[in-house]
Protein backbone atom coordinates (compact mmCIF):
# COMPACT_ATOMS: atom_id res chain seq x y z
CA UNK A 1 0.00 0.00 0.00
CA UNK A 2 1.18 3.43 -0.87
CA UNK A 3 1.43 5.97 2.03
CA UNK A 4 -0.43 8.23 0.44
CA UNK A 5 -3.47 5.82 -0.05
CA UNK A 6 -3.44 4.80 3.57
CA UNK A 7 -6.37 6.01 6.03
CA UNK A 8 -6.34 9.87 7.08
CA UNK A 9 -5.83 8.16 10.85
CA UNK A 10 -3.35 6.30 9.62
CA UNK A 11 -1.10 9.30 8.37
CA UNK A 12 -2.15 11.05 10.82
CA UNK A 13 -0.31 8.59 13.45
CA UNK A 14 2.97 8.00 10.85
CA UNK A 15 2.86 11.96 12.23
CA UNK A 16 4.20 11.04 15.57
CA UNK A 17 7.13 10.60 17.05
CA UNK A 18 7.28 6.42 17.87
CA UNK A 19 8.18 7.62 21.64
CA UNK A 20 5.11 9.78 21.68
CA UNK A 21 3.19 6.92 20.63
CA UNK A 22 4.17 4.84 23.31
CA UNK A 23 3.80 7.28 26.02
CA UNK A 24 0.45 8.04 24.23
CA UNK A 25 -0.79 4.36 24.29
CA UNK A 26 0.45 4.03 28.37
CA UNK A 27 -1.91 7.01 29.55
CA UNK A 28 -4.62 6.02 27.82
CA UNK A 29 -4.76 2.18 28.94
CA UNK A 30 -4.61 2.96 32.55
CA UNK A 31 -6.83 5.70 32.54
CA UNK A 32 -8.92 3.24 30.29
CA UNK A 33 -8.73 0.92 33.19
CA UNK A 34 -9.30 3.21 35.91
CA UNK A 35 -12.96 3.89 34.42
CA UNK A 36 -13.37 0.20 33.39
CA UNK A 37 -12.93 -0.89 37.07
CA UNK A 38 -15.75 1.65 38.63
CA UNK A 39 -18.58 -0.30 36.27
CA UNK A 40 -17.39 -3.88 37.79
CA UNK A 41 -20.03 -3.85 40.03
CA UNK A 42 -22.77 -3.67 36.92
CA UNK A 43 -21.67 -5.86 34.50
CA UNK A 44 -18.46 -7.63 36.20
CA UNK A 45 -14.84 -7.88 35.58
CA UNK A 46 -15.36 -10.75 32.42
CA UNK A 47 -18.38 -8.80 31.34
CA UNK A 48 -16.05 -5.35 30.89
CA UNK A 49 -13.58 -7.04 29.29
CA UNK A 50 -16.32 -8.91 26.42
CA UNK A 51 -17.62 -5.04 25.99
CA UNK A 52 -14.63 -3.61 25.72
CA UNK A 53 -13.06 -5.90 22.73
CA UNK A 54 -16.25 -6.12 21.42
CA UNK A 55 -16.93 -2.30 21.04
CA UNK A 56 -12.93 -2.15 19.68
CA UNK A 57 -13.57 -4.84 17.32
CA UNK A 58 -16.63 -3.19 16.22
CA UNK A 59 -14.51 0.06 15.78
CA UNK A 60 -11.57 -1.51 14.35
CA UNK A 61 -13.45 -3.54 11.42
CA UNK A 62 -15.02 -0.57 10.77
CA UNK A 63 -11.80 1.41 10.28
CA UNK A 64 -9.85 -0.94 8.59
CA UNK A 65 -12.24 -3.06 6.65
CA UNK A 66 -10.27 -6.18 6.92
CA UNK A 67 -10.46 -9.29 4.38
CA UNK A 68 -10.05 -12.75 5.76
CA UNK A 69 -7.86 -13.45 2.40
CA UNK A 70 -4.70 -13.84 4.81
CA UNK A 71 -1.54 -16.43 4.11
CA UNK A 72 -1.33 -19.17 6.74
CA UNK A 73 1.60 -17.68 8.18
CA UNK A 74 -0.05 -14.30 8.78
CA UNK A 75 -3.32 -15.95 9.73
CA UNK A 76 -1.76 -17.99 12.53
CA UNK A 77 -0.04 -14.98 13.69
CA UNK A 78 -3.63 -13.25 14.20
CA UNK A 79 -5.45 -16.05 15.90
CA UNK A 80 -2.23 -16.52 18.29
CA UNK A 81 -2.51 -12.45 18.79
CA UNK A 82 -6.41 -12.29 19.81
CA UNK A 83 -6.17 -15.70 22.16
CA UNK A 84 -3.40 -13.74 23.68
CA UNK A 85 -5.64 -10.59 23.86
CA UNK A 86 -8.56 -12.23 25.42
CA UNK A 87 -6.67 -14.23 27.78
CA UNK A 88 -4.29 -11.08 28.67
CA UNK A 89 -7.31 -9.12 29.43
CA UNK A 90 -9.57 -11.14 31.48
CA UNK A 91 -6.65 -12.42 33.62
CA UNK A 92 -5.75 -8.64 34.48
CA UNK A 93 -9.64 -7.57 35.18
CA UNK A 94 -9.96 -10.38 37.07
CA UNK A 95 -6.47 -9.02 39.47
CA UNK A 96 -7.74 -5.41 38.86
CA UNK A 97 -11.12 -6.49 40.97
CA UNK A 98 -8.97 -7.75 43.82
CA UNK A 99 -5.84 -5.67 44.01
CA UNK A 100 -5.39 -2.08 43.24
CA UNK A 101 -4.79 -0.59 39.98
CA UNK A 102 -0.38 0.40 40.43
CA UNK A 103 -0.14 -3.13 42.56
CA UNK A 104 -1.74 -5.19 39.75
CA UNK A 105 0.10 -3.63 36.86
CA UNK A 106 3.29 -3.66 38.89
CA UNK A 107 3.41 -7.38 38.91
CA UNK A 108 1.92 -7.72 35.59
CA UNK A 109 4.88 -6.06 34.65
CA UNK A 110 7.55 -9.30 35.63
CA UNK A 111 6.31 -10.31 31.86
CA UNK A 112 7.95 -8.14 29.96
CA UNK A 113 10.59 -7.96 32.54
CA UNK A 114 11.39 -11.95 31.46
CA UNK A 115 11.19 -10.92 27.81
CA UNK A 116 13.80 -7.98 28.38
CA UNK A 117 16.22 -10.73 30.64
CA UNK A 118 15.41 -14.51 28.50
CA UNK A 119 18.25 -15.98 27.60
CA UNK A 120 20.65 -13.50 29.38
CA UNK A 121 23.60 -14.85 31.59
CA UNK A 122 24.87 -11.38 32.28
CA UNK A 123 25.32 -10.96 36.30
CA UNK A 124 24.07 -7.72 36.22
CA UNK A 125 20.86 -8.54 34.55
CA UNK A 126 20.10 -11.42 37.72
CA UNK A 127 20.57 -7.86 39.75
CA UNK A 128 17.67 -6.48 37.69
CA UNK A 129 15.66 -9.26 37.96
CA UNK A 130 16.33 -9.72 42.00
CA UNK A 131 15.54 -5.95 42.60
CA UNK A 132 12.25 -6.65 40.55
CA UNK A 133 11.70 -9.40 43.09
CA UNK A 134 12.35 -6.94 45.86
CA UNK A 135 9.67 -4.93 44.73
CA UNK A 136 7.10 -7.19 44.35
CA UNK A 137 7.66 -8.85 47.74
CA UNK A 138 7.66 -5.22 49.09
CA UNK A 139 4.31 -4.86 47.38
CA UNK A 140 2.20 -7.66 48.55
CA UNK A 141 3.54 -7.80 51.90
CA UNK A 142 2.95 -4.44 53.17
CA UNK A 143 -0.36 -3.79 54.97
CA UNK A 144 -1.23 -7.43 55.59
CA UNK A 145 -0.45 -8.11 51.77
CA UNK A 146 -2.59 -8.39 48.74
CA UNK A 147 -5.53 -10.71 48.16
CA UNK A 148 -3.07 -13.89 46.62
CA UNK A 149 -6.04 -14.78 44.23
CA UNK A 150 -5.28 -11.24 42.30
CA UNK A 151 -1.86 -11.67 42.93
CA UNK A 152 -2.53 -15.21 40.30
CA UNK A 153 -4.39 -13.75 38.12
CA UNK A 154 -2.07 -10.47 37.33
CA UNK A 155 0.99 -13.16 37.38
CA UNK A 156 -0.63 -15.03 34.40
CA UNK A 157 -1.28 -11.46 32.89
CA UNK A 158 2.01 -11.08 32.94
CA UNK A 159 3.03 -14.37 30.86
CA UNK A 160 0.75 -13.38 28.26
CA UNK A 161 1.90 -9.67 28.51
CA UNK A 162 5.28 -11.60 27.81
CA UNK A 163 3.36 -13.46 24.64
CA UNK A 164 1.85 -9.87 23.86
CA UNK A 165 5.16 -8.47 22.87
CA UNK A 166 6.70 -10.85 20.81
CA UNK A 167 3.44 -11.57 18.98
CA UNK A 168 3.43 -7.70 18.13
CA UNK A 169 6.55 -7.16 16.89
CA UNK A 170 5.80 -10.53 14.57
CA UNK A 171 2.14 -8.87 13.12
CA UNK A 172 3.68 -5.85 12.58
CA UNK A 173 5.79 -7.26 10.94
CA UNK A 174 3.56 -9.09 8.47
CA UNK A 175 1.20 -6.39 8.28
CA UNK A 176 1.48 -2.81 7.35
CA UNK A 177 -2.18 -1.56 8.53
CA UNK A 178 -4.55 -1.79 11.25
CA UNK A 179 -6.75 -5.01 9.08
CA UNK A 180 -4.48 -7.53 11.16
CA UNK A 181 -5.15 -6.38 14.56
CA UNK A 182 -8.92 -5.75 13.85
CA UNK A 183 -9.12 -9.37 12.31
CA UNK A 184 -7.36 -10.28 15.91
CA UNK A 185 -9.69 -7.80 18.25
CA UNK A 186 -12.24 -10.47 16.99
CA UNK A 187 -10.91 -13.61 17.78
CA UNK A 188 -10.33 -11.81 20.61
CA UNK A 189 -13.83 -11.20 21.45
CA UNK A 190 -15.28 -14.66 20.51
CA UNK A 191 -12.70 -16.33 22.99
CA UNK A 192 -13.72 -13.56 25.76
CA UNK A 193 -17.67 -13.91 25.06
CA UNK A 194 -18.54 -17.31 27.12
CA UNK A 195 -16.87 -15.55 30.24
CA UNK A 196 -18.61 -12.11 29.81
CA UNK A 197 -22.36 -13.93 29.51
CA UNK A 198 -21.48 -15.52 32.26
CA UNK A 199 -20.18 -12.71 34.16
CA UNK A 200 -22.74 -9.83 33.07
CA UNK A 201 -25.86 -11.18 31.63
CA UNK A 202 -28.70 -9.13 30.84
CA UNK A 203 -26.40 -6.09 32.65
CA UNK A 204 -24.28 -6.21 29.29
CA UNK A 205 -27.12 -5.38 27.27
CA UNK A 206 -27.84 -2.01 29.40
CA UNK A 207 -27.39 0.97 27.28
CA UNK A 208 -25.17 3.27 29.85
CA UNK A 209 -22.96 0.00 30.10
CA UNK A 210 -22.58 -0.39 26.56
CA UNK A 211 -21.90 3.35 26.15
CA UNK A 212 -18.83 3.09 28.86
CA UNK A 213 -17.56 0.32 27.30
CA UNK A 214 -17.29 2.20 24.24
CA UNK A 215 -15.24 4.75 25.89
CA UNK A 216 -13.18 1.89 27.64
CA UNK A 217 -12.54 0.05 24.20
CA UNK A 218 -10.90 3.66 22.67
CA UNK A 219 -8.73 4.08 25.60
CA UNK A 220 -8.03 0.52 26.91
CA UNK A 221 -8.07 -1.63 23.44
CA UNK A 222 -8.16 0.96 20.14
CA UNK A 223 -6.15 3.75 20.88
CA UNK A 224 -3.11 2.12 22.83
CA UNK A 225 -2.74 -1.48 20.40
CA UNK A 226 -3.08 0.71 17.39
CA UNK A 227 -0.05 3.09 18.58
CA UNK A 228 2.05 0.45 20.12
CA UNK A 229 1.53 -1.50 16.86
CA UNK A 230 2.50 1.32 14.93
CA UNK A 231 5.53 2.00 17.33
CA UNK A 232 6.86 -1.08 17.33
CA UNK A 233 7.46 -1.06 13.27
CA UNK A 234 9.30 2.21 13.83
CA UNK A 235 11.30 1.24 16.63
CA UNK A 236 13.28 -2.05 18.03
CA UNK A 237 11.48 -3.51 20.41
CA UNK A 238 14.40 -2.96 23.03
CA UNK A 239 13.34 1.12 23.23
CA UNK A 240 9.76 -0.01 22.80
CA UNK A 241 10.28 -1.86 26.19
CA UNK A 242 11.95 0.64 28.19
CA UNK A 243 9.56 3.15 27.38
CA UNK A 244 6.53 0.55 28.63
CA UNK A 245 8.73 0.31 31.48
CA UNK A 246 6.75 3.90 33.07
CA UNK A 247 3.42 1.52 33.17
CA UNK A 248 3.56 0.68 36.62
CA UNK A 249 4.29 3.74 37.33
CA UNK A 250 1.88 5.74 35.30
CA UNK A 251 -1.25 2.64 36.69
CA UNK A 252 0.02 3.87 40.55
CA UNK A 253 -0.56 7.82 39.76
CA UNK A 254 -4.18 6.93 37.61
CA UNK A 255 -5.39 4.42 40.30
CA UNK A 256 -4.40 6.96 43.10
CA UNK A 257 -5.97 10.21 41.06
CA UNK A 258 -9.22 8.13 39.94
CA UNK A 259 -9.87 5.53 42.06
CA UNK A 260 -8.87 6.87 44.98
CA UNK A 261 -6.22 3.62 45.74
CA UNK A 262 -3.49 5.19 47.86
CA UNK A 263 -0.50 3.23 48.14
CA UNK A 264 2.06 3.12 51.34
CA UNK A 265 5.16 4.59 51.32
CA UNK A 266 6.96 1.22 50.91
CA UNK A 267 4.67 0.22 47.95
CA UNK A 268 5.50 3.25 45.81
CA UNK A 269 9.11 2.38 46.59
CA UNK A 270 8.67 -1.30 45.35
CA UNK A 271 6.65 -0.05 42.07
CA UNK A 272 10.28 2.30 42.12
CA UNK A 273 12.19 -1.19 41.94
CA UNK A 274 10.28 -2.71 39.04
CA UNK A 275 10.05 0.36 37.03
CA UNK A 276 14.12 0.90 37.58
CA UNK A 277 14.35 -2.99 36.98
CA UNK A 278 12.50 -2.87 34.04
CA UNK A 279 14.47 0.13 32.28
CA UNK A 280 18.05 -1.41 33.87
CA UNK A 281 16.91 -4.96 31.93
CA UNK A 282 15.73 -3.51 29.05
CA UNK A 283 18.91 -1.27 28.61
CA UNK A 284 21.28 -4.21 29.15
CA UNK A 285 19.55 -6.86 26.64
CA UNK A 286 21.43 -7.48 23.41
CA UNK A 287 20.86 -5.11 20.61
CA UNK A 288 17.76 -6.33 18.37
CA UNK A 289 18.83 -7.59 15.04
Amino acid sequence: MDHADRLPVARLVGGIPPTALVLLGIVSVQVGAAFAKQLFTVAGAAGMVTLRLLMAALVLVAIWRPSLRLDRRTLVTVVTYGAVLAVMNLCFYAALARIPLGAAVTIEFLGPLAVAVAGSRRWLDGVWVLLAGTGVVLLTRVQGGLLWTGVLFALAAGACWAAYILVTAKLGSQTNDGKGLALAMVVGTVIALPFGIGSAGTAMLDPVVLAAAIVVALMSSVVPYSLELEALRRMPPRVFGILMSLEPAVAAVAGLLLLGEHLALVQWVAVGCVVIASVGATRSAKPDV
